[in-house]
């Protein structure tokens, strides 16, 4: 199980075209699940996000607050459906193609998101990725208590989850890729051997450019 390559796929603005969390707020604000307070709110904390300037493990603490004692089923299920209508088109061609190769050269093959395992299982699924390094939510008796598992998936906190998994399924990082769209996920970008950017936000692409790194362009 030793000397393992992985490649390791963000899900926003990488696998697929779109933002989820925008996608998912517009969803909840369409019917009626959110107010306008925190509607205004939640469109602030995604705007301080694409410019990786958002403090993510304190936006984290409140959403997950305020889904305490809600059923995770009841969730998924929600999700389940607004995956098929707004996400399933958005997953970008060329996401499926590299996943594909990298299935082929025999990579083990994993979404590393900031986001939570309940809205990437049904992409997991839909393309065959076996393994999810997320932010992890406490779960008690099929309810959401309100609480996470410090810290969140998110800049150093990715990185750290990530040399977790590695370590714990013989992956050698510095032989491993890293699909990417956000300049907050420099620290992995800069500890994988296989950095890969794609549609970078404006801060990545500056880095990327000053560092030699290309660039793609995928879309759905």
């Amino acid at each position: 199980m030793s000397d393992r390559i992985a490649a390791f796929f963000d899900v926003d603005h990488t696998t697929i075209e779109c933002n989820s969390g925008r996608k998912y707020l517009e969803h909840l604000w369409k019917n009626g699940q959110i107010s306008l307070p925190q509607a205004i709110k939640a469109t602030w904390w995604l705007a301080q996000y694409r410019l990786s300037m958002l403090d993510y493990d304190a936006m984290t603490a409140e959403v997950v607050k305020s889904y305490a004692g809600q059923r995770v089923a009841d969730i998924a299920h929600d999700i389940a459906d607004w995956f098929d209508t707004e996400i399933r088109p958005a997953v970008c061609r060329q996401a499926r193609e590299r996943i594909e190769y990298h299935r082929r050269s025999g990579h083990v093959l994993a979404f590393l998101t900031s986001g939570s395992f309940v809205s990437v299982r049904p992409l997991m699924e839909m393309l065959g990725v076996e393994h999810l390094i997320c932010t992890e939510l406490e779960i008690e008796n099929g309810e959401l208590t309100g609480r996470y598992f410090p810290p969140a998936a998110y800049g150093e906190g990715k990185l750290l989850k990530a040399e977790r998994f590695a370590a714990e399924h013989g992956i050698v990082l510095e032989h491993s890729y890293f699909y990417t769209d956000s300049y907050s996920d420099m620290p992995m970008l800069e500890r994988v051997g296989e950095p890969r950017v794609v549609n970078p936000d404006p801060r990545l692409k500056r880095t990327a450019q000053a560092r030699g790194w290309a660039t793609e362009t995928w879309t759905a």
